[in-house]
């Protein structure tokens, strides 16, 4: 036991760490052979269920800074991935949309993701996976003091 009375076996902290740190290096072993990273395949997962988003509205759903989601746009129009307006009609943002081709390697790489995670979550009942995702929900909520919404990327930011 260290001095802080933390034990690495029975940190939640720790394991939590670890369950991402499994999770990522998952996830990065099926995207690669698609030509993907997992910030590609957040960001194209994030504008087929949110049409439209921004490039900052991406950073912050993909858990990147603004720099880094605007040079993998520019990428991925570049690639026929997505396709931005070349002004915006009002502000600055420039909402992003994905073509036919991006929907196509999207779909793709979700199948992949979600074989990852049927794999990370067969030892567990259905109950108990509805009970870790109220747990996760809860920690996050707790660590951004009560609100919900303010890390995480809701339905209303994109609004």
């Amino acid at each position: 036991m260290s001095q802080a009375g933390i034990t690495l076996e029975t940190s939640l902290g720790y394991l939590l760490k670890e369950a991402a740190s499994a999770l990522r290096a998952a996830m990065e072993e099926v995207l690669k052979p698609l030509g993907m990273t997992i910030t590609h395949y957040s960001c194209l997962e994030l504008l087929a269920q949110r049409p439209g988003l921004s490039n900052s509205e991406l950073a912050r759903g993909a858990f990147v800074t603004r720099q880094s989601m605007n040079v993998l746009l520019q990428a991925l129009e570049r690639d026929g991935y997505v396709t931005r307006p070349e002004r915006a009609d009002t502000g600055r943002a420039l909402p992003t949309r994905l073509t036919a081709s991006g929907r196509r390697s999207l779909d793709e790489a979700s199948r992949a993701v979600r074989e990852v995670e049927l794999r990370m979550l067969s030892g567990m009942t259905e109950t108990q996976q509805a009970a870790a995702l109220h747990a996760l929900r809860s920690m996050v909520s707790s660590l951004n003091g009560g609100a919900t919404g303010s890390r995480r990327f809701t339905q209303d930011s994109a609004r």
